[in-house]
């Protein structure tokens, strides 16, 4: 009597060939339609979205020292310093995440207030230069060179944001990538709008 033999293994290791196999295929055909490109270019959105939102946020944990502080020499300038304050607590007042990025509205409702908060400020370093006293207090000099520099950091965050919302939106909308973004709906991102584009390189004049 033949002794049986032992059930192949073949089948076992081929079927466990072809599962690599179509794996393989699936994650070439998702790099090659953009998949990956999108992953990547959407969190270097989100990061420079952060360094936004926290460079708006440090500007603003400036302000209340620098209205009490120009308060104590410019009791006149109520209408202007009211401004400023009510300016800031609307900028402060709207609550935004990476979310915001897909809601236009949300965006823009964001960049209004910045930009009006942006313009009061103006106003009140305009006021100080009326009062030589102000100009010459320690603090308030410091709390104008640490809005400079912050001012400033705003000004790189915003053109970082921009060239990465640019760098998503061209993959977004380009063919064949635009189909991947309708499948996947990566949808194209709102960017920061200025009438003049210079107002974006030149942040407001801090005199001392």
């Amino acid at each position: 009597m033949r002794a049986s033999l032992p059930l192949s293994s073949t089948p076992i290791r081929s079927a466990g060939w072809l599962r690599w196999l179509l794996l393989a295929c699936m994650a070439s055909l998702l790099s090659a339609c953009g998949y990956n490109d999108f992953q990547s270019k959407d969190e270097a959105v989100k990061a420079a979205w952060g360094e936004v939102v926290n460079q708006y946020q440090r500007r603003a944990d400036l302000i209340p020292n620098l209205v009490n502080t120009v308060k104590g020499y410019a009791t006149h300038e109520r209408e202007t310093l009211e401004a400023v304050t009510k300016a800031r607590a609307a900028a402060t007042s709207i609550q935004v995440s990476p979310e915001t990025l897909n809601d236009p509205e949300a965006f823009k409702r964001f960049q209004q207030a910045q930009g009006e908060l942006s313009g009061a400020l103006s106003r009140l370093l305009a006021v100080s230069e009326n009062y030589p006293q102000l100009k010459a207090d320690a603090s308030f000099r410091d709390l104008q060179s640490q809005l400079e520099g912050t001012e400033n950091r705003i000004t790189v965050a915003r053109q970082r944001y921009i060239a990465a919302v640019r760098d998503y939106n061209v993959l977004a909308r380009s063919f064949p990538t635009n189909l991947t973004a309708m499948v996947f709906k990566y949808q194209v991102k709102p960017s920061f709008a200025v009438e003049n584009e210079k107002a974006i390189s030149t942040p407001p004049t801090v005199k001392f």
